[in-house]
């Protein structure tokens, strides 16, 4: 695998999750040994102060050797050596347990000399609720003759009790890992699907501008004969598809120029602009492609020089001036003021055309989104123009924003920065 910026950050971001989650292990695996020892220590003390207490009742000594002996892991016997009352053993050990703070079920039996064989003394509940005995959980041991046995059945499981938080941690860390990992996965798919589209829109546009260029030549070779010139509709024919072409021609590059966005190909090449000049060229070129009567009026306080990209700034206010003609009715009015501002310099291009439903406005500059109308397959766009205007804006640090008019239409506003003008 190629490990670019991106595969580096998932394979770190991988790697610093599955640390996190063998860390854990480890602290619930010692949280586990410490809560068995703990149990195990409090179990001890507690069946080592009922020997005593035996011994107490009988006026013997205790023995040196440790009479508590571990069979298994909720198994005990407890050699008492000495004749002891069988009526008191369940009484100190409830006593005990309760003073250790041992909150577990456990079930006790004793050995009878007499008849050789365990006698089940009974099954002590924590709740008090009823559970199943098991006299046959307590076998005979030969070597001793005074002792007693003890057994917590539910000794292992009130381990994992206990550590519920720690088993609540670990489980929402493996559940985050899966999560990192499905969205990578997402990621990565969604990450290829977009390098398809843009090879599928780059090979697309360039295999159309070929074709298309020679189209144009053809066409305007053939529109400058003199068997075209004076046959009127064969020149109207041919100026047909020029302008088509012309205008196919435009759709293909700003497909191209989303396509170079996307791709981060695009370098600025900022200058010192003219603002009024370039909406002047603008102006005159929107008025020269459309039939439409257009009336563009320009508003300028004193001559403006900015800095920006000379191509896209240029680009940026054709795309804002074009997209209120084709929304707006056979008479279109554009007003295009500028106003100095605290933030700078604000250019305000109004149109008084249908405007935008509220519920769109949102929208209107995401890539390929057009705004639901009854005379949208009328008229021309894929939903790039304002996109590629707000990525401009994007490069240079500008604002763009757009509202609809109380009247009627809606005003685009460019917000260009104090530093960027003079």
């Amino acid at each position: 695998m190629k490990f670019n910026k991106l595969n580096t950050v998932i394979f770190i971001g991988f790697l610093a999750i599955v640390g996190v989650i063998i860390m854990q292990l480890f602290l619930l695996n010692q949280a586990y040994i410490f809560e068995k020892r703990d149990t195990e220590d409090k179990i001890h003390f507690a069946l080592q102060d009922v020997v005593e207490k035996i011994y107490q009742d009988n006026n013997s000594e205790m023995p040196v050797a440790n009479p508590i002996k571990k069979v298994s892991a909720n198994y005990f016997i407890v050699n008492v050596n000495d004749v002891f009352e069988n009526r008191l053993l369940e009484h100190y050990l409830k006593t005990e347990f309760d003073r250790v703070k041992l909150e577990l079920d456990f079930e006790y039996a004793i050995y009878d000399c007499s008849s050789e064989s365990m006698v089940y003394g009974n099954y002590i509940s924590v709740n008090g609720k009823p559970s199943k005995m098991c006299a046959e959980c307590f076998p005979k041991n030969t070597d001793l003759t005074y002792y007693f046995a003890i057994r917590f059945p539910h000794l292992q499981k009130s381990y994992f009790t206990s550590l519920s938080q720690y088993w609540v941690f670990t489980g929402v860390l493996f559940l985050v890992l899966i999560i990192y990992v499905y969205s990578v996965f997402l990621m990565l798919q969604q990450k290829r699907y977009t390098e398809l589209q843009k090879d599928f829109i780059n090979n697309m546009t360039h295999e159309f501008k070929t074709p298309l260029a020679s189209i144009l030549i053809a066409s305007n070779y053939a529109n400058t004969q003199n068997e075209i010139l004076s046959h009127p509709k064969l020149s109207k024919y041919m100026q047909i598809i020029i302008n088509q072409s012309n205008k196919l021609n435009q759709h293909i590059e700003k497909i191209l120029y989303v396509a170079k966005t996307d791709s981060n190909q695009i370098a600025l090449e900022k200058t010192k602009v003219d603002v009024e000049a370039v909406l002047e060229l603008v102006k005159g070129n929107i008025q020269l492609q459309h039939l439409k009567e257009i009336q563009i009026s320009i508003a300028i306080a004193k001559p403006y020089t900015i800095l920006a990209d000379e191509f896209h700034f240029y680009n940026l206010i054709y795309n804002i001036i074009d997209n209120a003609v084709k929304y707006s009715e056979n008479l279109v009015t554009i007003e295009i003021n500028t106003t100095e501002t605290p933030k700078g310099l604000l250019l305000e291009f109004t149109d008084h055309g249908e405007g935008i439903p509220e519920k769109d406005l949102p929208f209107v500059f995401d890539k390929f989104y057009r705004v639901a109308r009854q005379d949208n397959k009328d008229i021309e766009g894929f939903g790039i123009g304002l996109s590629y205007v707000k990525r401009v804006c994007e490069w240079h640090k500008w604002d763009v924003g757009v509202k609809n008019n109380e009247d009627q239409g809606i005003t685009v506003s460019l917000q260009i920065n104090k530093s960027d003008y003079e």
